[in-house]
């Protein structure tokens, strides 16, 4: 039974599998699918040397390979490296097998022997979450960069008030540099009197205060301006705040 490919583009795959007569099969499987198979190899090192100079779309990795490196190292390697998603395959489903892989987050396991139905529907929603999860950074990196442009200091932080995210305005008039301040508590890095943000944002949502003072990181105290809202998920959980600073004393 044949299934039609949702893009227009082939898809490459790059199959790596020790027993030749099992990789020509899932290699005539994918064809048949519609994808292209760039590569077929036995090992570990081959399957980095071959993801490097084919650039597949995604690898079809065997857990169990010829020679020194497994299939869940070489996955870590390529996924850590190229940003190429990986598929296992393996006849072992034992719990620490699947722990070992769970550690490199694979984009799906498929059990051998398997049908062609369930290589395509495991093949359709690696490369669809993977494209998805691709336009969510690029959005992030835009955002980042937006934010680090933006005239006015920003601070976000995680739902436990851990900074995330600092641009140099807001390094400015803290005192903190960025990479100092990422991880640290707001409090000690945004600490404004009489409150802290963070609490009163997320009980309601978005927080304006006026002519607070601003300890920074040399002991200076500054006039600010602050807003603060909570950001949510997509079922309208609390993950975080945003806190938007003005320096009072440089309008005057």
């Amino acid at each position: 039974m044949k299934y039609s490919n949702s893009d227009s583009k082939k898809a490459s795959i790059l199959v790596v599998e020790d027993e030749s007569i099992v990789a020509m099969s899932i290699r005539d499987k994918l064809i048949e699918l519609g994808y292209s198979v760039v590569d077929m190899v036995d090992s570990g090192h081959g399957a980095i040397k071959s993801a490097q100079l084919h650039k597949p779309d995604l690898v079809l990795m065997d857990i169990v390979l010829k020679g020194t490196m497994d299939g869940v190292e070489a996955a870590q390697h390529i996924s850590n490296q190229l940003d190429i998603p990986v598929i296992f395959l393996t006849a072992y489903s034992d719990q620490a097998t699947l722990n070992r892989a769970k550690i490199t987050e694979p984009y799906g396991y498929l059990l051998k022997p398997f049908e062609q139905r369930e290589l395509y529907i495991t093949v359709e929603i690696a490369l669809y979450k993977h494209k998805i999860e691709k336009k969510l950074n690029e959005s992030h990196q835009w955002l980042q960069a937006t934010l680090k442009l933006m005239g006015c200091a920003v601070i976000m932080t995680d739902l436990n008030g851990r900074i995330t995210f600092m641009n140099p305005s807001a390094a400015s008039i803290t005192g903190w540099k960025v990479k100092e301040a990422i991880g640290e508590n707001i409090e000690r890095v945004f600490s404004v009197m009489p409150e802290s943000p963070v609490k009163k944002t997320l009980e309601e949502g978005l927080v304006i205060s006026k002519e607070r003072i601003l300890t920074t990181k040399d002991a200076k105290e500054v006039s600010v301006d602050f807003s603060a809202v909570a950001i949510t998920d997509d079922k309208h959980r609390n993950i975080g705040i945003v806190i938007v600073i003005h320096n009072v004393e440089s309008k005057i």
